[in-house]
């Protein structure tokens, strides 16, 4: 049996799983080490009340046997699908077009799946891993990369880009922290519906989006749902990283280019190849969507965000470039001149802290730091103390 060949051209190793290598490492020779982990975008924050009682009544539930369930449907039960077109998109888009799943990450290799080798991709770059590597996996060869940098307020340049079958877009963006505003996102609309492209549009770090004026979802553009799929989480929205429970948007005004539906062929793949997320982390995420959870994510959200703006003065304080930390849980340092990865040793072996190398993103991350606020606030203050003793001289 051969190997699959696409295999081979992937990187070393996948960006997260580097990094804690080389930070136990580093333990394994400092056992005594106090790490400060602001890399990898993992939520600290206990679950509220509410949302932890919920999963345990549905746990226990299994125990009755008047009330246990087994398989429920694929597409996801049916009162969950309600309330997410209800309190996430205020019935924008209709229930049948949600599918609940296990993971936003589960979904985009589904979707990769499902558009199969024979197609081109574009990705902004730096960007987050997954949409290059798992269409790497599932064979597509053609990938073209926007660079967005400060220069164009980290949005790529529309009127230059060549022509791809799919666009990956992330906003709040995943490493850059930066957020399309209303005109870009209608740019990026016009320019798929002119290439007859399909939008796949990453939205997991929309609940930290808290201006107005700035759009959560793609579907508050006109005509997006022509062109574009969307993609929500559960696991920063409601700190559901362990549980894992995630929604795909399908539109049913998205067509191939013969006139067969999209969200036909999305639920033929899911109802083949998935057999529905945990019935419990369902009730959970139905809990996540009633008065009293959603209050208490939006003060989880609140926290992290106060986070973000602890890191953001304090790396500011220090004379560094940074973007992000506004409407994101991300921020994105710079460092004239220096490899990331140098940057990311110098803080491991000199003040214990972790965070992500720009470069893992693509070359336009080069010179730059994402610094997670998924953090406990006491690291959070402890990491900026830390980062103050060298005053910024020897970072920059």
């Amino acid at each position: 049996m051969k190997r699959n060949p696409n295999m081979t051209l992937l990187q070393d190793g996948y960006l997260f799983p580097e990094i804690t290598r080389r930070k136990n490492a580093f333990l394994s020779n400092n056992p005594e080490a106090n790490i400060i982990s602001l890399g990898i975008g993992d939520t600290t924050r206990a679950l509220p009340t509410c949302i932890a009682e919920a999963l345990a009544d549905s746990a226990n539930a299994l125990a009755d046997s008047s009330k246990y369930t087994g398989y429920g449907p694929e597409q996801g039960i049916g009162a969950l699908r309600n309330k997410i077109a209800e309190v996430i998109y205020k019935h924008s888009v209709d229930a049948n077009e949600v599918f609940v799943a296990d993971g936003a990450k589960c979904d985009l290799g589904r979707l990769q799946m499902l558009f199969g080798s024979d197609v081109s991709i574009a990705v902004q770059d730096p960007t987050y891993p997954v949409y290059v590597e798992g269409s790497i996996i599932q064979g597509v060869s053609k990938i073209v990369r926007l660079p967005c940098n400060s220069d164009n307020h980290f949005f790529p340049d529309l009127d230059s880009a060549e022509r791809t079958d799919l666009i990956y877009f992330c906003s709040p963006n995943n490493p850059t922290g930066a957020v399309a505003s209303r005109e870009q996102l209608q740019a990026l609309v016009s320019f798929a519906k002119k290439n007859k492209s399909i939008i796949l549009f990453d939205a997991a770090y929309a609940s930290y989006i808290q201006d107005p004026d700035l759009p959560k979802s793609i579907y508050e553009i006109e005509g997006a749902k022509e062109v574009a799929i969307e993609i929500g989480s559960f696991s920063k929205l409601a700190g559901f990283t362990g549980v894992r429970l995630s929604w795909t948007i399908v539109p049913k005004a998205l067509k191939f280019d013969d006139g067969t539906s999209v969200h036909a062929d999305w639920n033929r793949l899911m109802t083949t190849l998935f057999n529905g997320a945990s019935n419990i982390a369902q009730h959970g995420g139905l809990a996540v969507l009633e008065k009293n959870g959603w209050q208490a994510i939006q003060e989880m959200n609140a926290y992290y965000l106060e986070n973000a703006a602890i890191l953001h003065r304090a790396l500011r304080e220090l004379n560094i470039q940074v973007y992000g930390g506004h409407n994101a849980p991300y921020l994105w340092a710079r460092f004239p001149g220096r490899k990331s990865w140098d940057i990311f040793q110098y803080l491991l072996e000199e003040f214990h802290i972790v965070a992500t190398p720009g470069s893992g993103f693509g070359d336009n991350g080069e010179e730059f730091m994402r610094f997670s606020a998924f953090a406990n606030r006491e690291n959070i203050l402890e990491a900026t103390e830390r980062l103050k003793l060298c005053c910024g001289a020897e970072l920059l």
